[in-house]
């Protein structure tokens, strides 16, 4: 895939669950139980309609790595496992919440192409998560290596 500096690849909208959020909160303390478990994490922002309201939101919100994840779920759809490999690079800022039931898709855009020895070219990219207006809810840069042609 040859691409020049201007060109976006898009995904396909996804939606922003409560399952998907509690995935996120549920994920560290099931990890240190290791236990083949299950264990809940909370009450957060993210799992808890009262401790959310009671912190001046107007409802449950996504963890920001929901939305980084998906940014590189695309990164690796569209090249593979080299996305991975050094040198790489994903950098993202969390810009806006993102709520339960919103759609989010996120986009890949070329800011340059650097041609490199042994038939590589590393894309450098702008990186976003939007919702379904547009409103840009993460953002981020980043960069990957790739063989040319």
């Amino acid at each position: 895939m040859d691409l020049l500096p201007g060109q976006e690849i898009r995904s396909a909208p996804r939606i922003m669950t409560r399952e998907r959020m509690r995935w996120y909160v549920d994920a560290l303390p099931t990890v240190e139980a290791n236990d083949g478990r299950i264990h809940r994490g909370g009450p957060t922002i993210h799992d808890d309609d009262d401790y959310a309201l009671g912190q001046g939101l107007p409802g449950i919100i996504a963890d920001g790595m929901v939305s980084t994840n998906w940014i590189l779920d695309l990164m690796l759809r569209a090249f593979g496992p080299a996305v991975l490999e050094d040198p790489g690079a994903l950098t993202t800022k969390f810009i806006a919440p993102v709520y339960e039931d919103v759609p989010v898709t996120t986009v890949l855009r070329v800011e340059a192409v650097a041609e490199l020895p042994e038939a590589r070219r590393r894309l450098t990219l702008k990186v976003w998560a939007e919702d379904d207006a547009g409103k840009v809810l993460t953002f981020g840069s980043a960069a990957v290596t790739l063989p040319r042609g």
